[in-house]
């Protein structure tokens, strides 16, 4: 099987089940940011991070695989003729979204009270982090307004949520292991 088809060429791309759509359709802006989103986590992975936060990395990674081929189909052709599913993988679902809130409560009751907003950065690896967590906060975005046009499983859209939370946390506690300097944002106050 070649890499390359040709049939992107005329400015389209096709859905799972068949369905070609222009290759700015809002379906294709919001599993390509998810896709994005996933590239990030993979280099935040890549770095001298404790291997507990690896591992939940992998398996997000493996999550955020779901949700794009759910994003990627079609939902007119979700189902096959005979009532059948065409895609044939578990969905994210209420574990998968548990999963990121105990993960979040596990690091978040090992971290200092948050006073104030935080200035991203202090560090690589932190800043890669609130990088992957804006991406995620796009990846929201775009499928919520393609939620609302076609709906899918709304799960999808708690689960981008949830993962928002869990890198915010993620930063702040590779912050903490990295003994990096949190720079609090306090507002100056107006003469």
């Amino acid at each position: 099987m070649k890499i390359y088809t040709k049939t992107g060429d005329d400015g389209s791309t096709g859905l799972f089940g068949g369905t070609r759509v222009p290759k700015h359709h809002i379906r294709i802006d919001s599993y390509g940011t998810v896709d994005e989103l996933n590239s990030w986590l993979g280099l935040i992975r890549d770095q001298k991070i404790n291997p507990i936060y690896k591992q939940q990395l992998i398996t997000i990674q493996e999550h955020l695989f779901t949700v794009g081929a759910i994003l990627a189909t079609d939902p007119e052709k979700e189902v096959l003729k005979n009532g059948k599913q065409r895609l044939k993988i578990t969905k994210v679902g209420t574990s998968e979204i548990e999963y990121l809130e105990t993960a979040i409560d596990q690091m978040d009751g090992q971290l200092p009270q948050m006073t104030h907003f935080i200035l991203p950065g202090g560090h690589t690896t932190v800043s890669y982090c609130h990088i992957a967590r804006t991406v995620c906060r796009r990846a929201e975005r775009i499928s919520t307004l393609l939620f609302q046009s076609e709906p899918f499983d709304k799960n999808v859209l708690s689960f981008i949520n949830r993962l928002s939370d869990y890198l915010f946390v993620l930063a702040r506690k590779l912050s903490y292991d990295l003994q990096a300097n949190e720079i609090k944002w306090v507002p100056k106050k107006k003469d």
